[in-house]
């Protein structure tokens, strides 16, 4: 069985989401603020989106970045929202809708055309709570949660109206979650209270141990007890995989619409504040601070007790181990301003292409010592 669709279906996303209702060029431009450059050609339809290179003549596609000017050049999109520095590049045959940030206005598009993404819901099309799950007696479920099959909601959990708790999570004693959440299959929380309108994909582990020993004693390594709680404040989105340990003493705390990656590990007491974007694969260690709207790159790690201030910018792969000041912009290993690491960079380069003094001598010690 052929799995696939190509633009040349009118389809570019796969069978799992509804196909959207079409639209015409008119309706995208009132919708999207963006001009019809043509507007004779406002009553074309538009069934779907799809990326320059596999799109067909009933798709909207965008373009903002001149790496992609080959694409745009061969396109058979029907229309394209198109910056206007770039607009004299677009082919004849495609429709031109103008627009001061046309990715923005794409995806403005495609949260209308897509709505279904954004939220998932019952993998089982349920509507309310499964045969299978396992409720306790004690746990109170405000109308409109959803429950999928073989979930288990432990006792005294609270859980708020038109939230979805998917098949296999285990809800533990006690837990708070609020309205309009959704929590994904086999993920597992305990020790936390959860607000309004967060999204935790599946597989994510929230509230277990943080990792507390005294080492090399005596009596070997001593756990300490991890007795903080994890609160995860409104509008935050975890990605799948991602694990968050309870606080030792105090809390540890997800500000108020922070977006995290998959894969991200968040350990006991850290705080992180309103707005923040955390990559793929980060390594958060115990105790640190990091203020509002920041940004850390994928795989980057930063070490216990620090405080990353307002607005900093770490860049992916890098590891931390000293504060960084609001709105700082800091990258490499370890971690520094990012103006000072490229400068560094520079020189070593110019060292290595250009021969540092002693360099020749220090080699060919090098070469002895191997051929001993």
């Amino acid at each position: 069985m052929n799995t696939t669709r190509t633009a040349t279906d009118g389809m570019t996303q796969p069978a799992f989401f509804k196909r959207p209702l079409p639209s015409t060029l008119a309706e995208i431009a009132a919708s999207t603020g963006a001009q019809l450059v043509d507007a004779s050609r406002g009553s074309l339809r538009i069934t779907g989106l799809a990326s320059l290179d596999q799109a067909g003549p009933m798709h909207l596609a965008f373009f903002d970045n001149h790496k992609y000017a080959e694409q745009l050049a061969a396109t058979k999109a029907g229309a394209c929202l198109v910056s206007p520095r770039f607009e004299a590049d677009v082919p004849g045959h495609v429709a031109v809708l103008r627009s001061k940030a046309p990715f923005r206005a794409f995806v403005s598009i495609a949260r209308d055309f897509h709505a279904d993404t954004l939220r998932p819901q019952s993998w089982f099309d349920n509507a309310a709570v499964a045969a299978s799950a396992v409720i306790h007696p004690s746990a109170h479920l405000e109308d409109a949660v959803v429950i999928d099959p073989l979930a288990v909601i432990g006792p005294e959990v609270q859980i708020g109206t038109g939230s979805v708790i998917g098949s296999g999570a285990v809800i533990g004693p006690g837990v708070r979650i609020g309205r309009n959440c959704n929590v994904g299959a086999g993920t597992t929380i305990q020790a936390s209270f959860i607000g309004n309108n967060v999204l935790i994909h599946p597989g994510c582990h929230i509230g277990q141990d943080g990792y507390g020993f005294i080492f090399f004693s005596s009596e070997g390594h001593v756990k300490v007890p991890q007795t903080g709680r994890v609160l995860i404040q409104n509008d935050v989105e975890i990605g799948a995989g991602t694990t968050i340990d309870r606080g030792s003493l105090r809390d540890t705390v997800i500000g108020e619409g922070t977006k995290i990656d998959n894969q991200v590990q968040i350990g006991h007491n850290v705080t992180i504040g309103r707005r923040c974007l955390l990559a793929a694969q980060i390594g958060l260690a115990g105790s640190l601070t990091i203020g509002d709207n920041v940004a850390l790159g994928a795989k980057c790690g930063i070490n216990n007790h620090l405080h990353i201030g307002d607005g900093a910018q770490v860049t992916a792969m890098s590891a931390v181990k000293d504060d960084i000041p609001p709105n700082g912009r800091w990258g490499g290993h370890f971690a520094k301003p990012t103006k000072q690491w490229f400068r560094e960079i520079i020189a070593v380069e110019r060292l290595v292409r250009d021969g540092a003094p002693g360099a020749g001598s220090a080699e060919a010690a090098s070469k002895d010592r191997v051929s001993e």
